[in-house]
């Protein structure tokens, strides 16, 4: 991480979401047309971003009317992440959020960073915890990667296994115009 603290990643995703034009205009520059409007869609349907960081903490939540994302943010130049690094901090924090969303039913989401990625999209999105069986969250995270583990139940990120930022939110497009037509 040459010349950016991991919060300046953090504040890159959470400018994502909450559709800042200069920050949607700079990470789409690269992308195809498509998925160049997946992220623009985002300036006039963003979502609201509370930053949530605190120990063992999620780093953030995103609310839109239809459902609730609490997102825990990693950047790594290398292509995999593994959890038991660093004394197993990171196991002991996926557990503990699995046991808090999943009391309430919800999902959660990794968004890992790719540092010094060029030429392709360097966010991928993973789901963690047990997908809801009902509502659109069902829709929208039985789409996505989970996590993987290990045979000892330690979690990894692969970057290439997840799905890439502009694909999740085509997804969670569409199924919020195709509920919301639906309500109409």
């Amino acid at each position: 991480m040459v010349g950016r603290s991991f919060s300046a990643y953090e504040r890159e995703f959470r400018s994502l979401l909450e559709g800042e034009p200069e920050a949607v205009r700079l990470y789409a520059r690269s992308l195809s047309s498509g998925d160049r409007s997946n992220l623009e869609w985002l300036v006039e349907h963003p979502f609201l971003i509370v930053r949530a960081a605190g120990s063992l903490g999620f780093d953030l939540v995103a609310l839109r009317r239809e459902f609730a994302f609490p997102i825990e943010v990693k950047a790594s130049a290398e292509p995999v992440i593994r959890f038991s690094a660093a004394s197993g901090r990171a196991n002991d924090q996926l557990e503990a959020h699995r046991r808090a969303v999943a009391r309430v039913g919800l999902a959660f989401l990794y968004a890992y960073r790719r540092i010094g990625l060029r030429g392709s999209e360097a966010w991928r999105v993973f789901v963690a915890g047990k997908v809801p069986e009902t509502g659109i969250l069902k829709y929208v995270c039985r789409r996505l990667p989970p996590i993987s583990e290990t045979p000892d139940g330690n979690g990894i990120l692969r970057w290439e296994e997840g799905m890439p930022l502009s694909r999740f939110l085509y997804q969670t497009r569409f199924l919020t115009e195709s509920t919301g037509r639906s309500r109409e």
